[in-house]
């Protein structure tokens, strides 16, 4: 009995260190060696401050910026800590009543657009922190950015432009601009 429990401390103390301290240390030390930035958080940095994450949406709410597509977690939005959706589906009444008054807010932040609002930005990610729109929402938005900003619209057709990523590989995915790093270009022009 007394060699049984012998090996069997032996072995929890053997796993542990292997487990819980040898492999968390090679993992994060590669991590750090290989994708430094992905590692830390993908962290945007300006004037040597992080202002934000690629990996989570923030919320805008100034006319001069581009709006990201709206937040599920509660209670506040793009909370990292209580990501996930809404969990409403397409008959649920709350989740109609929900776009219906981000409609009406898109239309009233911009009362001469006239074209169909993208889907994107009156619904939330499965996560509810998406920090991306597609290009139809940035070009959706590029009117009002451009009268409030005193700038052409070609001038802010060419900034979501340069923003813009592609597919993944070439084929994975969907074209996509990170709003963030969008907003923070027009802060710099």
């Amino acid at each position: 009995m007394t060699k049984l429990i012998r090996q069997t401390v032996v072995m929890l103390v053997l796993m542990t260190a292997l487990t819980g301290i040898a492999y968390p240390l090679v993992t994060t030390g590669l991590a750090q060696l290989l994708f430094p930035s992905q590692a830390n958080g993908s962290l945007v940095v300006k004037d040597g401050k992080p202002v934000g994450s690629t990996l989570i949406g923030q919320p805008f709410a100034d006319p001069r910026y581009f709006w990201g597509r709206p937040s599920a977690t509660s209670p506040q939005p793009n909370n990292g800590a209580s990501s996930s959706g809404s969990n409403q589906g397409p008959s649920n009444p709350a989740l109609t009543d929900a776009v219906k008054q981000r409609i009406e807010a898109l239309r009233a932040a911009d009362p001469g657009n006239t074209t169909p609002v993208p889907v994107d930005l009156v619904t939330a990610s499965a996560s509810g922190l998406d920090p991306e729109i597609s290009p139809a929402a940035a070009a959706y938005q590029v009117p009002r950015v451009a009268r409030v900003r005193g700038l052409s619209e070609s001038q802010v057709q060419a900034m979501v432009a340069m923003a813009t990523s592609g597919r993944q590989l070439g084929m994975l995915g969907e074209p996509r601009v990170n709003v963030l790093e969008l907003n923070m270009a027009l802060d710099g022009h």
